[in-house]
């Protein structure tokens, strides 16, 4: 889990503290973890822009851009397309081979795809 450090004025710095003691939240960290959470869950266009953002500076694979955006892959690579982003071929490391074949076993086909596969009825 990351840790950061940052500032923020002292009312909101009470509020937080209060909350905390009146058992709303368990800690100053379980606070500002929801308030983030929710943030984002609630601004849907920050929530893609920061996983655009982080894809586009190599930080992130389509996966977990996809998987930060709270999209699947297919829709991330289109924003991505959209946002004028060039989109990278190929594994980045074991790990994400890892992902790959995972996130591959967990397709489902229907029966009409399989039929495609069958030679005619004689």
């Amino acid at each position: 889990m990351a840790r950061i450090t940052g500032s923020y004025p002292d009312d909101l710095d009470l509020l937080i503290e209060g909350a905390v003691e009146a058992g709303v939240f368990g800690g100053k960290s379980d606070a500002l973890r929801e308030f983030v959470r929710e943030y984002f869950e609630d601004h849907k266009n920050e929530r893609i822009a920061a996983a655009v953002a982080l894809y586009e500076r190599e930080r992130v694979t389509l996966g977990d851009a996809a998987r930060l955006a709270s999209v699947d892959r297919w829709t991330m690579r289109d924003i991505l397309r959209e946002h004028g982003v060039t989109i990278r071929v190929g594994l980045v490391d074991e790990a994400d081979a890892a992902y790959e074949t995972e996130a591959a076993s967990e397709l489902e086909f229907s029966d009409e795809d399989s039929a495609d596969d069958e030679p005619p009825a004689k």
